[in-house]
């Protein structure tokens, strides 16, 4: 049967209103009749010639066939498809999420430098999981960056985890060749630490040094005369100095999240936007994909709508410089290495220019400052000759 309802009607003597609609030409299958109620089956398009019957029975539709029956369906249980669909796409969501990172190492520094590379090249808690292939070439560019302390790295994907096993690369103590040589400062500061295994000492813990001044001299000295050139051997750490100009607007917009939500339907193909019922200005959107195709240009989803508002946040004088002091350890860390730090940070100057506000803050660092002269090639009795 296609396009057709079950009715009951209810009252005393329904045998009479079966006449009726016997007699308005409807066509009636499977009648079930007895002195309190009837029950037949009719064309859907008959429907509106019974209502409109006058009657004192009562009438109800108990059952729909063919199309009527899933259309009813739909429309009877669409709230709880709709919740099931979305439970579908928010288990499938998470099952696609990564919650935990362990790196399997014995070195913390050796974890520290490796969950940074991970966080930069896209792997971090509560992201999605990356391809095979986005796999290894994240594997690669970590390798290639961190060639100095890693030989070899391994990604394995368990569930919702990432176990990150890392092999630490082993240098030799020193090299098998080292040729005379001066321990010098590659920049200007004030010496901190000095690690000498080989070579003369001629500087001191906070002495100034410029850049290419020399603190492990490879000259050995007998009182004035140079007796001896050997390879310098050792490390320097300085305090390093920096001043850094950061600009910072004066006020900024806040997205406020108001309680208010909404579900919509977002319909698009190529970039023609077929469907996309929004029912706020301004919202924070969370998307659940249903069809998404790259060679197909078409894209389908449901999107959970949180209206926002836009509120003006000027900040306090505090709160500048707290922002100017954030950002510049933030730019000066991105030239340390991993064992060098920021040991201070203070604002020097305040300017206030327009709508922003112009702070020059100075920073203090420690640095690996070692840096080589070769002396191979110097002649020690000319330079004895020189002295007298």
């Amino acid at each position: 049967m296609n396009n057709k309802i079950k009715l009951k009607v209810t009252g005393k003597n329904p045998n009479t209103y079966l006449k009726e609609l016997i007699r308005e030409n409807i066509n009636l299958y499977n009648i079930k009749i007895n002195n309190h109620f009837l029950e037949i089956i009719i064309d859907q398009k008959d429907y509106e010639k019974v209502i409109k019957i006058k009657t004192i029975y009562k009438i109800e539709i108990i059952d729909y066939y063919g199309y009527s029956k899933i259309k009813h369906f739909f429309k009877q249980y669409c709230s709880f498809i709709l919740i099931i669909v979305l439970c579908i796409i928010y288990i499938n969501e998470l099952s696609n999420r990564i919650f935990f990172i362990e790196v399997e190492h014995s070195n913390p520094n050796i974890i520290k430098i490796v969950k940074s590379d991970l966080k930069k090249y896209g792997i971090e808690k509560y992201k999605r999981k990356v391809s095979f292939q986005q796999k290894q070439k994240i594997k690669e560019k970590i390798l290639e960056k961190e060639k100095d302390y890693l030989d070899w790295i391994e990604i394995e994907e368990i569930g919702t985890k990432y176990i990150v096993k890392v092999e630490q690369r082993k240098k030799n103590k020193e090299e098998k060749k080292c040729l005379p040589r001066n321990i010098i400062a590659k920049k200007n500061a004030m010496i901190l630490e000095i690690k000498a295994s080989s070579g003369e000492i001629v500087k001191k813990k906070l002495d100034y040094v410029e850049k290419g001044e020399i603190i492990i001299s490879g000259f050995i000295h007998n009182k004035e005369e140079i007796v001896e050139k050997k390879c310098s051997i050792g490390e320097i750490y300085g305090e390093v100095w920096y001043k850094v100009k950061v600009s910072i607007p004066k006020e900024k917009i806040i997205i406020k999240n108001e309680i208010e939500k909404a579900i919509n339907l977002y319909f698009k193909i190529g970039k023609s936007i077929i469907f996309n019922n929004v029912k706020f200005k301004t919202y924070q959107k969370n998307e659940y994909n249903i069809l998404r195709d790259s060679i197909i240009p078409i894209k389908l989803s449901i999107n959970i709508n949180r209206k926002t508002t836009q509120v003006t946040k000027k900040y306090t004088k505090i709160e500048l410089e707290k922002k100017a002091l954030k950002y510049a350890e933030k730019e000066i860390n991105k030239k340390l290495k991993v064992e060098e730090e920021v040991l201070s940070k203070k604002v020097l100057k305040k300017e206030e220019k327009n709508s922003k506000i112009i702070i020059d803050v100075f920073v203090r660092t420690k640095e690996n400052i070692t840096g080589y002269q070769d002396i191979s090639k110097i002649d020690i009795n000319e330079l004895n000759n020189k002295k007298e």
